[in-house]
């Protein structure tokens, strides 16, 4: 406990106690809450975004959901580099961890709750459980994830003689249920919580920013549209009306009429129903319907907002807007586009920051994904067909000029020619006339 301690200041001399972290969690803390929520009815809580975002709104679960199911579709996988330039690829047994994160959990499995958490707050938090942090140091480890909200950075100022420069990251605290639940929080060092955070926020240094938070108006005018036509078909289908009674009406006789006006007109089920009035009375109708309002296009537009939030293209969702302008050129260029901007670079994220949860490879080795197999990215058949015709010649030339055909397999899956080995055999025409021996580099022959 000593030594946590003292890393948590950063030197010997600056000594911590238990008290002074948790006393730097209230005074400089960033909370992984919401905290631009331009409307009262999806709050700033990740529980309120998570129902009433994800759980109630159609356009931002089936962003969310097109989001999930290609971003957990990869695999991890360790990358060397070479002089800097990404190279082969390898699997070993510490990737285990990722594969089986927790009993019965898959790859699939954690990358869904990392892409929903980062949906919705922002930012997503796990930690490594092992036998030897856990209390009685029985079973296996498993990846624990953290929910968002009950997470908080501790920073604290980074000074230098003439003033502060920015903040400086402590750590991290942890509250299971909440800081209001009475638990005791649970202190981490940076390096032992996978922060994910694909968008960070400009306003703090150390937290990201929800793709939701520029589009909540529209993800709450889509659900008071969606209310609209529940209401329009609930009173039959039919505009607003203003009533006009005969002069001198009796007061009791209006409100009557109008109780037998709903139960006769009002409702799903009585529409397109004539409508019946007493003489002297006449009808006006006040409202607008939903041809009129244009409503078709007013919520496809805003519908398709959301979707640009999410970065997923309009057809890939599903959604009207992008269907009508469908066909499968333009399928397969919103795909390339959505797999190239969207999903690689969160992968690419996502590497980096599960990474301190696995053991170091090595100052030349990475943790990175594995794409393949993944039938969403797929090239068209033709396009495959190409790739692996272009391949197979490339091959067969490097086999030819004396290379091993083990490393050209592998310099060509890997793109990454210095892995090539020579048998130090050469071509004929690369030898002197009558000749065994191969021609010393540079030497032409007559």
């Amino acid at each position: 406990m000593a030594s946590l301690l003292s890393r948590i200041r950063g030197g010997a001399e600056e000594r911590a106690s238990l008290e002074d972290f948790i006393d730097l969690t209230r005074r400089a803390m960033y909370e992984m809450t919401w905290t631009n929520t331009p409307t009262d009815d999806i709050s700033g809580s990740f529980g309120h975004l998570a129902s009433r975002g994800h759980g109630a709104n159609g356009v931002v679960f089936a962003c969310m959901a097109v989001r999930q199911f290609v971003f957990s579709a990869a695999r991890f996988r360790w990358q060397r580099l070479r002089d800097g330039k990404p190279s082969d690829m390898f699997g070993s047994v510490d990737l285990r961890i990722l594969e089986t994160p927790w009993v019965g959990g898959t790859t699939q499995d954690l990358l869904s709750r990392l892409i929903q958490d980062a949906d919705l707050a922002g930012n997503a938090f796990n930690v490594l459980d092992t036998p030897l942090t856990r209390l009685g140091g029985d079973g296996q480890a498993e990846i624990v994830r953290l929910r968002p909200d009950w997470v908080q950075i501790v920073t604290t100022p980074r000074m230098r003689p003439a003033g502060q420069l920015g903040e400086r990251r402590l750590g991290y605290v942890y509250w299971e249920g909440g800081k209001s639940s009475g638990n005791d929080p649970v202190p981490l060092m940076p390096d032992e919580v996978s922060h994910f955070m694909p968008t960070p926020d400009p306003l703090h240094p150390f937290k990201g920013m929800s793709w939701l938070t520029p589009v909540i108006r529209e993800v709450e005018n889509d659900t008071l549209m969606s209310q609209h036509k529940r209401k329009f078909f609930e009173n039959g289908a039919t505009p607003n009306l203003i009533i006009k009674h005969a002069e001198g009406a009796d007061r009791e006789a209006i409100i009557a009429f109008d109780e037998r006006l709903k139960a006769n007109n009002a409702g799903v089920s009585n529409a397109y129903k004539n409508l019946n009035l007493y003489p002297g009375a006449d009808v006006t109708v006040a409202g607008a319907n939903m041809e009129q309002l244009d409503f078709k296009n007013v919520q496809g537009a805003g519908e398709t907002r959301i979707a640009a939030a999410a970065g997923v293209p309009p057809v890939i969702v599903g959604l009207s807007e992008g269907l009508e302008a469908a066909t499968y050129s333009n399928y397969s260029q919103a795909r390339r586009r959505y797999g190239d901007g969207t999903v690689h670079p969160l992968w690419q994220n996502a590497s980096g920051s599960l990474a301190p949860l696995l053991p170091s490879m090595g100052p030349d080795v990475r943790l990175w994904y594995d794409a393949d197999n993944i039938p969403f990215l797929r090239e068209d058949e033709k396009d495959a067909a190409e790739i692996q015709g272009v391949r197979a010649s490339t091959i067969a030339a490097l086999i030819a000029a004396g290379y091993t055909p083990e490393s050209v397999i592998a310099a060509v899956e890997a793109d990454d020619f210095r892995l090539l080995k020579h048998t130090g055999l050469f071509s004929v025409q690369l030898q002197k006339p009558g000749s065994d021996q191969p021609v010393a580099a540079g030497e032409v022959t007559t």
